[in-house]
């Protein structure tokens, strides 16, 4: 499985539910790593899609210990349900929250990471990749800058894949 993510520079990845600092690049960068993917997102970032709709082009699934239905997402209770789901999907892509990435990190074998250098004050955090021993940057994909915000999109590995 793998995970994408937007991080600032003290790994933060969002305040009250939402991205403080969105880029255009990064937003074409999920749509086009996510295309196709089976999606796994915690109930706060399904509230914070467009309109609460599913992506389209994807397979949506919501983990959520409420078991709350929504429209167009395939409801999962627990971690487990939706690594099940995972395994039957040719790809699938972890992307958010908190929570979510916490819960499912140790089954991800690739982590794409933007890397946003701002500080914008974030109250929910991903773990440093950097400082993990088992995770090693792989390769720098695209960089630039957008409204004077500096990014790259990089690709973290697993040093020992999962089975």
């Amino acid at each position: 499985m793998e995970l994408i993510v937007a991080v600032y520079d003290d790994w933060g990845i969002g305040r009250d539910g939402t991205q403080p600092i969105a880029l255009s690049a990064d937003r074409k960068f999920f749509r086009q790593m996510t295309k196709g993917c089976l999606v796994i997102a915690g109930r706060r970032t399904v509230e914070d899609f467009p309109g609460q709709k599913p992506l389209p082009g994807r397979v949506n699934v919501v983990l959520t210990r409420s078991g709350r239905e929504s429209p167009g997402f395939t409801t999962c209770t627990s971690p487990e349900e939706a690594l099940e789901l995972a395994k039957q999907a040719g790809r699938a892509m972890v992307i958010g929250g908190g929570s979510v990435y916490r819960q499912l990190l140790p089954y991800c074998d690739m982590a794409y990471v933007t890397k946003v250098h701002a500080l914008p004050g974030s109250d929910t955090f991903f773990p440093n990749l950097d400082q993990e021993d088992d995770w090693y940057l792989s390769e720098v994909l695209q960089s630039g800058e957008e409204n004077g915000i500096p990014y790259e999109m990089v690709l973290y590995r697993r040093k020992k894949p999962t089975a």
